[in-house]
């Protein structure tokens, strides 16, 4: 089994629009989110809903506050928002984008994968990354718990990526791409964290 993409996908592809000159991509965040999915494949949109739609089932809006603004490298404000509507905002506009097109079928198969057989594999490995804040790692041991695995461990290479202090074992990585084979992730999902062994 196979996923639809050999990189990143769902939520934390969402995440990683959200860098250092992403207000030059448009003047509002669920505009630049309206964007990329403009020019997406309708599996690419329908895995950022299913990501969005599972957070919002399983967490507060404070831990998703907490989620976004680690994953990503620059995330706006949320002065004038909350965790909880901003991931409604882009499983809106997920929507949004999907109502146009008459070809969407249904994620199947390895895109399914929610990884239950791994979430004491995925905890463990976000309670020893202690470049993440407590408050990170509370916040993903909850979406591990109360979300799926899956996700869990795909939010956290996106923190990982933007932590200021980030450092990886090879022991730690090795891990992470086993899980990561587990659930069926491309070549590229877990890759994206390999400059932060330490010795590469």
């Amino acid at each position: 089994m196979q996923r639809f993409t050999a990189f990143e996908f769902g939520v934390p592809w969402v995440m990683g629009f959200f860098h250092q000159d992403w207000t030059h991509e448009g003047e509002t965040a669920a505009e630049v989110v309206a964007q990329h999915l403009q020019g997406a494949a309708a599996d690419c949109v329908l895995a950022v809903r299913r990501d969005a739609r599972t957070l919002l089932d399983g967490l507060p809006s404070q831990t998703l506050e907490v989620l976004w603004t680690a994953g990503a490298q620059y995330m706006p404000s949320f002065e004038r928002t909350s965790g909880s509507e901003w991931t409604r905002t882009v499983l809106g506009l997920c929507d949004a984008r999907l109502s146009v097109r008459g070809d969407v079928r249904p994620l199947t198969g390895a895109d399914t994968e929610d990884g239950g057989s791994q979430r004491e594999a995925v905890v463990a490995e976000i309670e020893r990354a202690e470049f993440l804040a407590a408050e990170v790692r509370e916040a993903l041991v909850e979406c591990a718990r109360h979300c799926t695995p899956d996700l869990a461990l795909r939010v956290l290479l996106s923190c990982t990526e933007n932590a200021p202090k980030a450092s990886l074992s090879q022991g730690q990585y090795d891990r992470w791409e086993a899980i990561g084979a587990a659930l069926h992730y491309g070549e590229f999902v877990v890759d994206r964290v390999r400059f932060l062994v330490s010795g590469h």
